[in-house]
């Protein structure tokens, strides 16, 4: 009896040690799923960016062990902005915890747990929104062929009518491309509709190119030259961009809005890449209406360092060549919401200061990792207010050497330019004014040039 009633009591023992043992092991719903929502889902989901799905439990498992391995080297979720400057809100990076269990789960056998401890599951717009729209516009479809010459597709521009009858606050935009492997970026301008408005057809500028599809030192720098006057004259923008990372614009998170006048149309500015099949996009533009006028008018500026050849040129095999800065004064008080960086494949970082009028220096943010497959935009936490006469410095740095894995030629003279394989240093920044400043002018480049496209 006292044998049986021992082995009776081990067994409790170890019956007890295992359901304490079940209790604390790391497990998907209770406590991967919601750092997945946090952190991971709005770009894992079915027709986002990341390749696969992290909605379930089914769809998660067989990436345990690369999700260990992206998050611990901090590739996932993708953020690049030097910790020590700014605060963001749209910062997804993980904190060590969170990264911790991911890595405790995948190492455990990457259990499912209990379906009982899953949070609420994300509700998540239809159709792949990130913000259900309440106005759609659908751009013109665009075929891009496998092979075209010089395996070159010129920057296109198309123009729409927006069907904006009336003067319409918006208060997010977001532009979604249908095929995301050729779409380099899209770009979109506001334009009063004129007469000789032709509706759905490409337009572009033929540059110069050799069979390499790259142009000469004489001809760097042209981006956004050499159109018809019809295209863009009398247009604003570029008011927001499509790249890899990036589709949505939220003005309301900074209490402000984009006007829309009525009878607007819309110009899409197409930047597509071949593949090797004919593949067809077809773009929209998204839309939310704002329940009152704003208090504040949501400004996007597009800038540029010195495109010339003189200015812009990378040299031969230079791991860190230094660009021109970009240098702008700011002509009234603004407030300052967001930064979004771009450059091409041999872009490696880049820094925005202030300098303000009493001569205090702030650096705002600090990318000094870049990666062109990831284009971010840094959403301040809190709006900067900026004084009329501050000014802002933007630098960069390139990498045209052989260990620049995306680097197609280190040993070529890189020149400023439209392709993939030309470069850029573009430094978008959008501020905030009030409404009744909203038509004076924002900025005067002291270095530099206005931009028109990424």
């Amino acid at each position: 009896m006292r044998t049986n009633g021992a082995l009776t009591l081990g067994a409790s023992l170890l019956s007890l040690l295992g359901t304490a043992s079940a209790a604390d092991s790391v497990t998907f719903h209770k406590d991967v799923e919601p750092i997945l929502q946090r952190n991971c889902q709005s770009c894992h989901r079915p027709g986002q960016a990341g390749p696969m799905s992290f909605l379930t439990y089914q769809t998660t498992r067989p990436w345990a062990k690369a999700m260990k391995a992206a998050v611990a080297t901090r590739k996932m979720p993708p953020w690049f902005a030097d910790a020590r400057y700014g605060h963001f809100v749209n910062d997804r990076s993980l904190k060590q915890p969170d990264i911790d269990t991911i890595a405790q789960w995948a190492d455990s056998g990457a259990i499912e747990g209990d379906a009982k401890d899953a949070p609420v599951a994300m509700t998540w717009p239809a159709d792949g929104w990130e913000i259900p729209p309440d106005i759609i516009v659908k751009g013109a479809e665009f075929t891009v062929p496998a092979k075209p010459k010089s395996n070159v597709i010129e920057w296109t521009y198309i123009t729409v009518p927006s069907g904006i009858k009336e003067d319409t606050w918006v208060t997010s935009m977001e532009i979604r491309p249908s095929e995301l492997a050729v779409t380099h970026h899209i770009c979109i301008y506001f334009k009063p509709h004129t007469p000789d408005t032709e509706y759905n057809t490409p337009v572009w500028a033929d540059r110069p190119r050799d069979d390499n599809g790259r142009t000469s030192a004489a001809d760097a720098g042209l981006t956004g030259e050499g159109l018809p006057d019809s295209v863009l004259k009398g247009a604003t923008g570029p008011e927001g961009c499509y790249v890899p990372g990036q589709f949505t614009q939220n003005y309301a998170q900074f209490h402000a809005a984009k006007l829309i006048k009525g009878g607007t149309d819309i110009v899409f500015q197409l930047h597509y890449t071949p593949i090797g099949r004919d593949v067809v996009d077809r773009p929209r533009i998204g839309f939310t209406v704002a329940k009152a006028p704003a208090q504040r008018t949501f400004i996007t500026l597009g800038t540029s360092a010195p495109s010339d050849a003189k200015s812009f040129a990378i040299p031969p095999n230079n791991p860190n060549w230094e660009s021109p800065p970009m240098i702008a004064e700011f002509l009234q008080d603004v407030e300052l919401v967001s930064m979004f960086p771009h450059m091409h494949v041999r872009g490696k970082d880049m820094t925005y200061t202030l300098t303000y009028p009493s001569g205090e220096t702030e650096t705002l943010l600090s990318v000094p990792h870049y990666d062109f497959n990831w284009q971010l935009g840094y959403d301040v936490a809190k709006p900067i207010k900026i004084p009329k006469g501050t000014r802002m410095k933007v630098t960069a740095h390139y990498d045209n050497s052989i260990n620049n894995k995306f680097n197609p030629d280190p040993n070529q003279t890189v020149y400023y330019g439209d392709m993939t394989w030309e470069e850029m240093m573009f430094p978008f920044f959008s501020v905030t004014v009030d409404q009744s400043q909203q038509t004076k002018k924002v900025i005067k480049i002291v270095k530099g040039r206005e931009g028109d496209g990424a």
